[in-house]
């Protein structure tokens, strides 16, 4: 059953402002008194004759024509609310209440201090105003006793007294949907070591379960995914595996503009409008950003993507002009990034409070966290779901899952990358798990970096603390093939290696979650689902 909003109040009192606002917050159809008027009494767009022949639908109807308006709209609509701008008499609100139910009708008065009004409509370019001053337009018999609405309205709005968002949280608050009732929820993945665990091979073949995907992180670590092949490395890694997904780069995303570029024209239905939406407040990197990181993070094996720097750069060029790197820049300040510009917090809002369903991607790994990891070999983020969560704009209490993905033998960057256990080779893999050396070797080389990986025998601690660090409910484990190159042809945990369904054991036993996931090859094929989510 659709809700039906009904808007009232006297000319420049911001009426077009509030449906605007109301409709980025709800998902609603507009029902144009204006078009219906139109369309059944064949006049022209022309004010004078649109109040004509809408007084004369009144008087003919007692304002029903309203409600017959909203009638004609209900076989097209999708959405959960239709938005009625505006109601011009009492019988119109009351046709309405009557027809549809006042359970289903809500009507909201707006009105504004007259100087405040006047103030507004002479503010109005001369083409737009049909009568010289304020006064003459409120001559109009019916324009004259709008304010008569005031006496039935659910609730009264000031609209000289706040923006139009503030307005329509004020007139929707205990009225319609509030948070305590959204029945949309948010997944969220992040790596639970110190990065490359697989989290964009998961995200890519979980993808399909979700409406929305979401990203957060620069561009300093690629995400590999094999259906279709691609890394990625600014965009959700199931882009390409959901073409029907809304895609979000949310406020804490840094941007490399050449890198987003590329990924939007490599998929080109993102083009379509509404498809897309990036952050206005993203930090866009500039190449002095990569320049500065060259020359002083060459101690720590940083990819030097320059996400460190612009990070600097936003936290310290707030007002201020800087003396050193560039000047800061928005998504907001970049052409080629105003057709997607959204704020993403208002769209995961809406998205939740419609039942959406959204993967939250998160980048590198736990173990890199600015403040948990092994400063300063870290990196220049929260790269827990705490900082995802923040970084998105995402309520805690709207996580369903916190998924783990952490590999049987975790990696860092080669070279000086700092601390990670006890250290193997990849001959030692190669030998214990019979996957050729040459694949490992090419499996183990960064996809940003290009340098070969370190590699580690699991930190039993370091794993345990990281579940707890993120709050994890389940654990994506990866790389499960390195237990015994045999395991990649197990299609159930039972069809898996002892020794695998040992390690499996092991690690919900220390970490004491679900492991629900198994990757033991790279692709579709190679994921044990043992989810038991609700």
């Amino acid at each position: 059953m659709k809700t039906i909003i009904v808007l009232s109040g006297p000319i420049a009192v911001g009426k077009t402002s509030f449906s605007d606002a109301f409709r980025k917050r709800y998902p609603a159809d507009k029902v144009s008194t204006r078009n219906y008027i139109m369309k059944v009494k064949a006049v022209a767009d022309d004010r004078a004759a649109l109040q004509k022949a809408g007084a004369e639908l009144d008087a003919d109807t007692n304002g029903s024509w309203v409600a017959d308006a909203v009638e004609d709209a209900l076989p097209t609509t999708t959405q959960e609310y239709l938005l009625v701008d505006s109601a011009r008499i009492v019988g119109q609100v009351d046709s309405l209440r009557e027809r549809f139910g006042a359970d289903r009708v809500h009507h909201l008065h707006l009105t504004a201090p007259y100087e405040v009004l006047e103030t507004r409509y002479l503010s109005r370019s001369r083409d737009t105003r049909e009568f010289e001053t304020y006064a003459e337009a409120c001559e109009d018999p019916t324009e004259a006793s709008v304010d008569a609405l005031k006496a039935i309205a659910d609730v009264i709005v000031d609209t000289g007294r706040s923006d139009s968002s503030s307005c329509v949280t004020y007139a929707t608050a205990g009225r319609l949907k509030a948070s305590s009732t959204y029945t949309g929820y948010v997944d969220i993945f992040v790596g639970g070591q110190w990065g490359s665990e697989g989290k964009g091979n998961i995200c890519a073949l979980l993808a399909a379960e979700y409406d929305v995907l979401v990203r957060v992180g620069g561009p300093n670590a690629g995400h590999k995914v094999a259906d279709p092949a691609y890394t990625y490395r600014q965009l959700p890694s199931g882009t390409g595996s959901n073409q029907s997904a809304r895609i979000f780069l949310a406020a804490g995303s840094t941007i490399s503009l050449p890198t987003l570029l590329k990924e939007i024209n490599d998929h080109p239905w993102l083009k379509t409008e509404g498809t897309i939406s990036v952050d206005p407040q993203a930090m866009i990197i500039e190449q002095g950003d990569i320049d500065i990181e060259e020359k002083l993070l060459g101690e720590i094996s940083s990819t030097k993507q320059g996400v460190g720097s612009a990070t600097a750069r936003k936290v310290l060029g707030r007002g201020a002009t800087l003396e050193w790197g560039p000047q800061v820049r928005l998504a907001r300040d970049i052409e080629e990034l105003k057709p997607y510009l959204k704020n993403v917090r208002f769209e995961i809002e809406r998205a939740l409070a419609g039942g959406q369903r959204i993967m939250l991607e998160g980048t590198q790994g736990t173990e890199l966290s600015i403040h948990h990891g092994s400063y300063p070999h870290v990196t220049s983020r929260e790269t827990s779901v705490a900082g995802c969560l923040s970084d998105a704009g995402v309520p805690y209490n709207r996580v369903r899952r916190a998924v783990l993905v952490a590999r049987t033998y975790p990696i860092r960057v080669g070279g000086p990358s700092g601390p990670m256990g006890v250290e193997m080779t990849l001959s030692e893999i190669a030998k214990i798990s019979g996957v050729p050396l040459n694949e490992i070797d090419k499996t183990e080389k960064g996809s940003v970096s290009g340098k070969t990986r370190r590699i580690a025998e699991i930190d039993w601690e370091k794993i345990r603390m990281s579940v707890f660090v993120n709050g994890a409910t389940d654990i994506a484990l990866t790389f499960v093939d390195y237990l015994g190159v045999e395991n990649r042809s197990a299609k159930t945990f039972n069809d898996l290696s002892e020794k695998a369904q040992h390690f499996v054991r092991d690690v919900e036993r220390v970490c004491g979650v679900p492991v629900s996931l198994i990757s033991k090859d790279f692709g579709l094929t190679g994921l044990i689902d043992m989810r038991e989510w609700k």
